[in-house]
């Protein structure tokens, strides 16, 4: 009996082991991290620059990672060219040497689709070259073969929402329900990026999305809006109605290891000082003040 028993225990913890590095797909390194999170621009919150004018920026605002989009142009001296999973070697490695540069550190790609199994392979080549933790979808129809590479690569996915589209019932990403079924019964590395901000135009209160696909986190577009249930410009974290530290208590809570991207869709041209007071928000952690607080100092 003592034998068998201690088989079993074996058994189960080899199990749990297996489990666990699973979910542990190329983490993110602590030292990047801020605040207990690894938060920095997506770079689309600076789309009317180049890429390695986004990665200035990233340092600017305090980050020390950032999540590219494909079809940025690549640099000033290279407008021609792009930030894409099809980039040439000679790019790659400018783009490698920027990111050293500035010390930030690539950590997602996305929103990406591929049209085939074919082009999501190149996509996760791209990914594992540079390193990232994960990648960004809403690509449903090719689940199959994002699951296959996921296995494959070790690399993550997380299925962004838009928001809701009244006159496209067909789209569904914008309920959080739909994407917690979606992914239910898939390779626990595939998830959700949790894009607040569409929430919120949705109709829907971010914390209580958070809680829907707990356990399923991969990564978050965190924003914060002035209302629930409508279009507007993103605030800087704190000032809005999205309850912003509810959702980063809420992250925490779950055991949250992604990364949160600071998608800022405001102040186009200048929006770097309000992206570092996104940071800043997250950095403070529980020493946060509220922004009332902060008025005149």
């Amino acid at each position: 009996m003592k034998t068998s028993h201690r088989y079993f225990s074996l058994l189960a913890a080899g199990s749990m082991a297996v489990m666990c590095s699973l979910f542990a797909a190329n983490p993110i390194p602590q030292e990047v991290k801020q605040g207990g999170f690894a938060i920095g621009p997506q770079a689309y919150s600076f789309n009317r620059f180049t890429a390695f004018e986004a990665i200035e920026k990233a340092e600017k605002a305090g980050a020390t990672v950032i999540e590219f989009y494909p079809g940025q142009k690549l640099s000033p001296e290279a407008p021609d060219r792009k930030l894409h999973h099809t980039m040439n070697d000679a790019d790659f490695k400018a783009l490698q040497d920027k990111l050293a540069q500035h010390k930030i550190k690539a950590v997602n790609y996305g929103v990406v689709g591929g049209k085939d199994e074919a082009e999501w392979r190149q996509i996760f080549e791209f990914a594992k070259k540079l390193g990232l933790y994960a990648i960004t979808t809403e690509d449903v129809k090719n689940i199959d073969a994002i699951e296959k590479c996921v296995k494959e690569f070790d690399i993550k996915v997380g299925y962004h929402e838009h928001a809701k589209r009244p006159l496209d019932r067909s789209y569904q990403l914008w309920d959080p329900n739909y994407v917690r079924d979606l992914v239910k019964d898939r390779d626990p590395r595939i998830g959700a990026c949790a894009d607040t901000g569409h929430w919120a135009t949705s109709g829907l209160q971010p914390i209580e999305c958070l809680k829907i696909l707990k356990g399923r986190i991969i990564s978050s577009h965190l924003k914060d809006r002035k209302e629930i249930g409508k279009q507007g410009p993103d605030q800087i974290y704190g000032t809005g109605v999205s309850d912003v530290a509810g959702c980063l208590a809420e992250l925490k809570a779950q055991g949250f290891d992604g990364n949160i991207s600071v998608e800022y869709e405001n102040k186009w041209e200048d929006n770097v000082p309000d992206i570092k007071q996104c940071i800043d928000f997250v950095k403070a952690g529980e020493r946060r003040m509220r922004p009332s607080e902060t008025v005149g100092r």
